[in-house]
């Protein structure tokens, strides 16, 4: 392969892979052996070089609540409103209509170049699985070319129950998913995480959480940190949304991001449902709703994005492209240039927090990987059209 362009913060060593460093990418004529990239060595320069990237990551979605704004009337307000009124939505589900909405989300996914998503599934009082959980499970085993990974999502009482709680961990273990639940100003939290975490460790699930969806006083992210510290618990761990860190003096954003560290939690923003949810009021918002993406990283905590929800009544837009989820979290939280390093968020980082091989450039197979098709973007991959641009340090 001539004349490639590969980030630098997609390759393990970049320095030892070979090429010719530029900007925040090395560049030169691939080397593949057995299937695999090796390395890169001096080529001749084209006027059309090729970005190689990983397969994109989705480490947080909806595939269960997408694509039904259409027939909800006028939806506006915030968080509560939006459950609601995808709660009185969700009793006319079929199978037909959850296969056709969800097969069309994880289409857009595999159109914009995605190789693993996790889609959270909406859970009952019961603990058997519902009717959108079968029926993810089967899309995902109809499209081998993509990892569908599953949690369910429910509020963290119920798992206070520790039968109910291990019932649905069985379920989500055998559906190779994660375990998870949603975290705000629920009871007995301590005793849900408990649960969820030995539920884990047991049958060796990764967790997620749902946790702080809103400015203002919640501090369950904190308490998830200290809990996995507590129980000393190693596998992978994502908290999605941690709005409330907009909230909270530099000390205590200093403090919860050292216990995240420490406690290998990745952290995910989700900004098309944030921004569109929180800080409702009768004019234009004051504060982002996003969480505190750059404190974070500085601390060494892993930060990834999502998509979250797509045209539901959480969100009434949006796509299933981890692309245009970094451009979006790039705008909000002023996530700067060289842009090649929030690339991780999307890719290598991501699959690792959702307990997946990190498919590193130097090393993944190259069905792992995709062609970009322009010299100064590492936003295209193979046959999309150059709508999320992210210049190469350097590029003119």
């Amino acid at each position: 392969m001539e004349d490639i362009l590969i980030p630098r913060s997609l390759l393990r060593d970049p320095d030892r892979f070979g090429g010719t460093r530029e900007g925040d990418c090395q560049r030169g004529a691939l080397t593949i052996e057995r299937g695999t990239a090796v390395r890169l060595h001096s080529s001749a320069r084209t006027d059309t070089p090729q970005m190689l990237l990983p397969a994109l990551t989705e480490p947080h979605c909806h595939l269960d609540k997408c694509h039904t704004i259409a027939r909800m009337g006028p939806v506006a307000g915030d968080l509560r409103a939006a459950i609601n009124a995808q709660s009185k939505d969700r009793e006319g589900w079929t199978e037909e209509d959850v296969r056709r909405r969800a097969g069309h989300g994880l289409a857009q996914a595999r159109e914009a170049g995605c190789g693993a998503l996790r889609s959270h599934v909406d859970w009952g009082d019961s603990a058997q699985a519902p009717l959108a959980w079968e029926v993810l499970r089967e899309l995902g085993e109809d499209a081998p070319e993509i990892t569908l990974q599953l949690s369910p999502l429910m509020g963290i009482d119920r798992m206070a129950d520790k039968a109910f709680c291990h019932d649905v961990a069985r379920q989500a273990s055998a559906a190779h998913g994660a375990l998870g639940a949603f975290v705000l100003d629920h009871d007995r939290v301590d005793e849900g995480l408990r649960n969820m975490i030995n539920a884990a460790e047991t049958l060796g699930l990764p967790l997620d959480f749902h946790v702080d969806e809103g400015l203002g006083d919640f501090n369950g992210l904190e308490r998830i940190a200290d809990a996995i510290l507590n129980a000393q618990f190693q596998g992978p761990v994502l908290c999605g949304h941690a709005v409330s860190l907009m909230d909270r003096d530099p000390d205590s954003v200093a403090r919860i991001a050292d216990k995240l560290m420490r406690a290998a939690i990745a952290v995910c923003a989700l900004p098309t449902t944030n921004l569109y949810l929180q800080d409702r009021r009768k004019g234009t918002p004051e504060r982002r709703g996003i969480t505190r993406l750059r404190e974070l990283r500085t601390a060494g905590v892993r930060v990834l994005t999502g998509s979250d929800n797509v045209g539901d009544a959480f969100c009434p837009m949006g796509q299933f492209d981890p692309m245009a989820a970094l451009h979006i979290a790039a705008l909000t939280a002023h996530l700067d240039p060289p842009m090649g390093d929030w690339l991780p968020m999307i890719t290598t980082h991501a699959r690792e927090a959702m307990g997946l091989d990190p498919l590193w450039v130097d090393g993944a197979p190259l069905d792992g990987l995709r062609r970009g098709a322009a010299p100064d973007t590492c936003a295209l991959v193979a046959g999309r059209t150059p709508l999320h641009c992210l210049p190469v340090a350097g590029s003119a």
